[in-house]
């Protein structure tokens, strides 16, 4: 049989009342009660019904995640690393896809905001790089962690995760360089990412180090997605000049630009040594798997829930938190970067 509040207050010699309070992280509750409930619960693996705290509470007990992404593999990280924090803390996970390029988007974040009573909203690219939603959560006093591509922590970006794209694409290029390529290009993902200007910068400033100028042919825009990896490669691999190496944006992109040497005939990584981002499924999947940079989406999105739920608690500070925590997506070299013949 499922285990009811009831069963936890029995377990632990006290009120119903008592355990609610507990789970609500009340703070007028004495350490050795919270101490007790908490044994209690954890050898009941008890397991709080959310949709009834917010219903017989006037607190909410539901967060909320919208994105607009075309990488499947981002989306699905994200929703574990945040279901995790809330199974931990007792509370819903609303997930809201929808189009940040909406004219009404503003208005639907909000109608969501009201009409599934969240306690508070985690934003990811390129929600996040929204100023107009920002302000308009902060009008309405919501609680709201953004996960943002950044490197240096700022004022202005109190309730951020920062992923420091730049470093790592740094990092990326700078090995290629290590293996003797100095014909690298590079393969842009969707404009409106901050991300993908972050990466290009760091990719430029690798090759800036050495002294190699930038080839403004090598820099092709794009999107995140397998066919723009396709199309990028195509067009690369037909200049009278080619590149030997290409560093993708992300993972799915640099997948499209192996098929596309593929279908040319061009040896991986012999001839062309290609190299991606992110480590989703995309990487490890290709022959050969392909070098990239570990990008730990589910823990970062655990962390930006558990900053969130900082914010979430009755005693909590009506000031967005002042932490920063900052990700720097790790290096992984395989198969498909080599050194340069």
């Amino acid at each position: 049989m499922k285990v009811t509040i009831n069963d936890v207050a029995r377990q632990a010699g006290v009120s119903i009342k008592t355990v609610s309070r507990v789970m609500n992280n009340e703070p007028s509750v004495r350490k050795d009660t919270y101490d007790k409930v908490m044994a209690a619960i954890n050898e009941l693996q008890y397991q709080p019904n959310a949709a009834a705290r917010n219903l017989a509470s006037s607190r909410s007990f539901s967060i909320g995640y919208i994105y607009d992404n075309p990488n499947a593999y981002y989306v699905i990280d994200m929703q574990r690393g945040m279901l995790d924090a809330c199974r931990k803390h007792g509370y819903e996970l609303i997930i809201h896809p929808t189009n940040a390029k909406s004219a009404g988007i503003v208005q639907e974040v909000l109608d969501l905001v009201q009409h599934s009573r969240l306690a508070g909203l985690v934003l990811t690219p390129p929600f996040s790089e929204m100023p107009e939603i920002a302000q308009a959560l902060e009008k309405i006093g919501l609680p709201f962690i953004r996960i943002i591509s950044g490197s240096t922590p700022s004022p202005k970006l109190s309730n951020c995760v920062l992923v420091d794209d730049f470093t790592a694409a740094f990092k990326i290029t700078n090995h290629l360089l290590e293996l003797g390529h100095t014909e690298i290009a590079f393969l842009c993902g969707d404009d409106e990412h901050s991300s993908s200007g972050e990466r290009l910068a760091g990719y430029q400033a690798a090759l800036a180090k050495r002294g190699i100028a930038t080839n403004p042919k090598f820099i092709v825009p794009g999107s995140y997605s397998f066919e723009s990896g396709v199309k990028g490669a195509e067009k690369l691999l037909q200049l009278s000049k080619r590149p030997t190496a290409i560093f993708a944006c992300n993972d799915e992109i640099a997948a499209g630009a192996l098929f596309s040497a593929r279908l040319m005939n061009i040896a991986i990584p012999q001839q062309l040594a290609i190299a991606g981002f992110e480590n989703s499924p995309f990487s490890r999947q290709t022959w050969p798997p392909l070098t990239t940079a570990h990008q730990p989406n589910v823990t970062i999105a655990q962390q930006a829930a558990e900053l969130l739920f900082r914010h979430t608690k009755p005693n909590a500070s009506k000031n967005l938190p002042d932490k920063q925590p900052v990700f720097i997506p790790e290096l992984l070299v395989r198969e498909s970067t080599a050194v340069s013949s």
